[in-house]
């Protein structure tokens, strides 16, 4: 074969490989905010219903949607946050690790504001498959009258399968999810382009004088509208936390060359159609398609509802694994079902969570009009505290000052902030359940890492430094007894002397040929490569320091690590090697540091926490427990 022939052979297949991402990125990163159109200009109408709605405030309406897409989306994420990545990550918590990692000063802001954003971001995972599901199916009361009644059991039912169906895995539904989602959006496309014509002054929306004059001249109720407007934007923060799953070029080109115009152009024939038949402005949407269109829009748009609700529930299993592994939350079980993609995983305890609060959202709002007024907070919250991360961002990775940072990002800032005081005007009309969820979500998060770090300081007093150890036990005249095999004692600390080391010794009188200490840690990158996992220091002939590094987006799995250390010359027989792990049983203390509740809460999350032997992989039966109580 000629350089020519394998030239174009490789330019082929990189051709085949980003038409696959770029396919990939509309079905998932796309799902949720391709279902805006359902619900959002409807919502915003909603507040001009008793009095009708004049032309200028249609066009200033639709001309506020279509530059908030440009600004928040087009500007914002797919041009800049893109770039803001954690070798390859994104999303909140990929963002703070690598702040923390570059940042010496602002660690607390930036842990709190992290563990904002992912808690707001749960709250959204919640909020949008109930609103999205029920939204789409709600166009079957406009097929019948008849099936009003049926729409909500259809929509739980939906849930129940979506929910049941994430164990099994996302990998054959996904080879459909982009294709479903490409027809979704040219429907949405060819549903405005049938109505602009209806009243062309709606192309006057493209100004964005118009989206100013609106919010000048609307008064209150363009400030309550705000809120609405927002749910245009509504999954843009999925565009940032799929970014290591596609790469940024693939997203890039999907916004621009589809997902865009077709919104726009929805939007739009909204407008267009509202004007010219303002009795239409309930459901837009759906009533600006044919009769003959209209079931299998409600079809296509039910199974554009439950790819963009799977597209959530795949990144809150995405975040539960980053907040594991950069210790926000206990060792959660974690399945990873795709041999071959490893952001396919299962998290059945987030699972189960989404799951009840799904339904428990469906049944007590009972529709998607009030379901809407309750959304908003999480999504816009969740964008102000990326944004104020970003200032950090430009300072600390780019090398910006803090008046050309401030500069770029002030306008947005108030932009975002403006959408969500608008959006907090809903508190009490049901915009407290994400509030709710969100400060459930930061209480269990700030709790575990506050009693971890209590835990490991009250731990500390009573550790030994395992240099003073191994003197003291070659030099003792009453060592113990010496057994054949190797014996490898898990421990956070590496230059301590493992707790169940110590109890090893004093129940059982004996220490093996060789002795390992093992430390797993977890980087702040997303991956490390295997080359630099295994680093190694061997102390004496009996005692051996080993330290095993995995990202927070690799799995931890140590059988699989420790064969890397043959080749750095550490040689061992499995069946002649047993695994010591310490087992903690805690007792509340109200004096030790934590007040009784969160005492309570602490305990009640380490019941969660998956078998450590369970979560790095060890070989099930070498594994020896040593327990021990402990106050916290």
């Amino acid at each position: 074969m000629t350089e020519s022939h394998t030239v174009a052979s490789e330019e082929t297949s990189e051709t085949r490989k980003f038409l696959v991402l770029l396919l990939g990125s509309i079905g998932v990163v796309y799902g949720d905010i391709g279902t805006s159109p359902l619900y959002a200009f409807r919502e915003a109408l909603r507040p001009f219903s008793h009095d009708g709605v004049s032309q200028d405030e249609v066009v200033g309406l639709i001309s506020l949607m279509v530059w908030t897409l440009t600004i928040i989306v087009t500007f914002k994420y797919v041009l800049f946050l893109l770039r803001a990545d954690n070798d390859g990550e994104g999303g909140t918590l990929s963002l703070l690790a690598l702040l923390m990692k570059k940042s010496g000063s602002y660690l607390p802001f930036l842990f709190f504001a992290g563990i904002i954003g992912a808690a707001l971001f749960i709250g959204d995972a919640m909020i949008t498959p109930a609103l999205s599901v029920m939204s789409a199916l709600e166009g079957l009361k406009l097929v019948t009258p008849a099936l009003s009644d049926y729409v909500l059991p259809m929509s739980a039912a939906v849930m129940a399968a979506l929910f049941l169906a994430q164990s099994k895995g996302t990998a054959a539904v996904s080879n459909f999810f982009g294709p479903i989602t490409v027809v979704w959006f040219l429907a949405m496309g060819w549903g405005g382009l049938l109505h602009i014509g209806d009243d062309a002054t709606i192309l006057q929306a493209l100004n964005p004088l118009n989206a100013l004059w609106f919010i000048t001249h609307a008064g209150f109720v363009g400030l309550i509208v705000l809120g609405a407007v927002f749910l245009t934007v509504t999954g843009a923060e999925a565009l940032y936390a799929d970014l290591g799953h596609f790469g940024r070029k693939p997203i890039q080109t999907a916004w621009f060359i589809l997902v865009f115009p077709a919104l726009a152009l929805n939007y739009l024939g909204q407008g267009a159609f509202v004007l010219a038949h303002p009795e239409a402005a309930d459901n837009p949407f759906y009533r600006m398609y044919p009769e003959w269109a209209l079931l299998p829009v409600v079809i296509l748009a039910t199974m554009a509802t439950i790819i963009a609700s799977q597209a959530v529930i795949t990144g809150a299993f995405s975040l539960a694994r980053q907040a594991v592994h950069l210790g926000f939350l206990p060792r959660l079980q974690i399945t990873f079902t795709s041999e071959t993609n490893t952001g396919q995983i299962y998290v059945p305890a987030v699972n189960i969570l989404l799951f009840v609060g799904v339904i428990v959202l469906i049944f007590a709002f009972g529709d998607s009009e009030s379901l809407a007024t309750a959304y908003g907070i999480s999504v816009t919250g969740a964008m102000v505290v990326t944004t104020l991360m970003s200032f950090q961002f430009l300072r600390t990775a780019w090398g910006w000052s803090v008046l050309t940072a401030g500069a770029v990002l002030l306008p947005l800032l108030v932009l975002e902030a403006v959408f969500l005081g608008a959006n907090l005007l809903k508190i009490h009309d049901g915009g407290w359940v994400p509030v709710m969820l969100a400060i459930s979500m930061m209480i269990i998060m700030w709790t575990w890492t506050r009693g971890s770090h209590l835990l490991r300081e009250k731990t500390a007093r009573h550790d030994i430094p395992l240099e003073t150890f191994i003197r003291s036990i070659e030099k003792s005249d009453h060592a113990p007894v010496t057994v054949p095999g190797t014996a490898i004692f898990l421990t956070s600390v590496g230059d301590k002397t493992p707790a169940v080391l110590l109890h090893n010794i004093k129940h059982n009188h004996v220490l093996h040929e060789k002795n390992v200490i093992l430390t797993v840690r977890t980087s702040e990158k997303p991956y490390v490569p295997e080359e630099s996992r295994v680093t190694m220091t061997k102390l004496t002939e009996r005692f051996t320091r080993l330290e095993l590094s995995f990202g927070f987006m690799d799995e931890p799995n140590v059988s699989k690590a420790l064969a890397l250390c043959k080749k750095a010359g550490f040689k061992f027989e499995i069946m002649q090697t047993s695994f010591y792990l310490g087992r903690r049983t805690l007792i509340g203390d109200p004096n030790s540091g934590l007040p009784r509740w969160q005492d309570n809460i602490y305990i009640a999350l380490a019941g969660l926490g998956i078998d450590p032997s369970t979560y790095f992989k060890l070989p099930a039966n070498r594994v020896v427990e040593i327990g021990e109580q402990v106050t916290i």
